[in-house]
């Protein structure tokens, strides 16, 4: 027809994709994506920190004790003079890499056997769901720092000082934490598996590590993930909270929680002591648990943002 003109698709409908667009929605989730910034400053701070303020971490001045913020030192200066910043970028790469470390257990964990326990249609679902739920039960504090306190000196004597409670902190904390993972990945394969694309897998053969790799695990990679950050916050406080009783890493490595316990004594002299590394946790922790509601709201396509 004459004057007609044929409609293409744009090219912004062509590249469409479902990350993409979740990445949409999670930018217009304003405290998420500013929580996303401030943690990316936090994380570039404790990576680049060391090149950058290059003071030791246990260089002793006892001239420059317990002095206040200054051009020296921006965060002040503890009891024996050794430099806060120095120490708080130092003890910050230690509690991340703590919280990362153990979501990653307890998600590993935790979809192991949710997805174990929503494929089984027979007695070994209910058996995990079981384990899953005398888990829940057990008090997590206490049993954390039995566990801390019994297990402690064996692997420090085989990974050393460091290592050893790393690793120890980093499974405990991880083994405790991974029951909300699996009740969530349990719920996400009980609705999967009975849809009609996971049918036709297996009417066409699928052997069941099929339909859950390729078909069901990632349609329920959106729960995982939300899991996953809070499971970082989490692990966050949980070895600040031991560090603080004394229970973590040695004294003479800082971490957050290790400058807190190290400056509860001194808060009628010296506030900063504790203000600069509690007010790291709080800034983690929080943005953590704002990017977490930013990719819920980001992933469920029914939320209006």
């Amino acid at each position: 027809m004459a004057g007609s003109t044929l409609a293409f698709p744009s090219a912004e409908r062509r590249a469409y994709s479902p990350w993409r667009e979740t990445w949409r929605r999670y930018r217009r989730h304003r405290p998420a994506t500013i929580s996303a910034m401030m943690l990316l400053v936090l994380i570039v701070a404790v990576v680049i920190g060391p090149f950058v303020w290059r003071i030791p971490i246990n260089e002793i001045d006892v001239i420059a004790g317990m002095q206040g913020p200054s051009l020296a030192h921006p965060f002040g200066t503890d009891d024996l003079g050794q430099d806060i910043l120095a120490r708080m970028i130092y003890g910050g790469r230690i509690s991340l890499a703590v919280g990362l470390a153990a979501m990653m257990v307890s998600v590993i964990v935790g979809t192991l056997i949710g997805a174990l326990a929503g494929m089984s249609r027979g007695a070994l679902g209910y058996a995990l769901m079981w384990l899953t739920d005398l888990f829940l039960s057990l008090p997590q504090l206490p049993l954390l720092l039995l566990l801390i306190y019994l297990f402690r000196d064996g692997l420090k004597a085989t990974f050393g000082p460091e290592g050893g409670i790393f690793i120890l902190i980093v499974l405990v904390i991880g083994g405790l934490r991974w029951m909300p993972v699996a009740r969530l990945v349990r719920a996400q394969f009980l609705s999967l598996r009975e849809k009609e694309f996971v049918e036709a897998a297996r009417a066409l053969g699928a052997s069941p590590v099929r339909q859950v790799v390729r078909h069901i695990l990632p349609n329920a990679v959106g729960p995982v993930i939300i899991a996953g950050t809070i499971d970082v916050a989490a692990a966050i406080i949980a070895e600040s909270t031991l560090s603080f009783l004394g229970l973590g890493f040695p004294p003479d490595t800082p971490t957050w929680g290790r400058i807190l316990f190290d400056a509860k004594d001194f808060l009628d002299i010296g506030p900063h002591w504790a203000l600069f590394p509690g007010g790291a946790i709080f800034v983690a922790v929080v943005s953590i648990n704002f990017i977490g509601d930013g990719l819920r709201d980001a992933l469920d396509a029914r939320r209006v943002i």
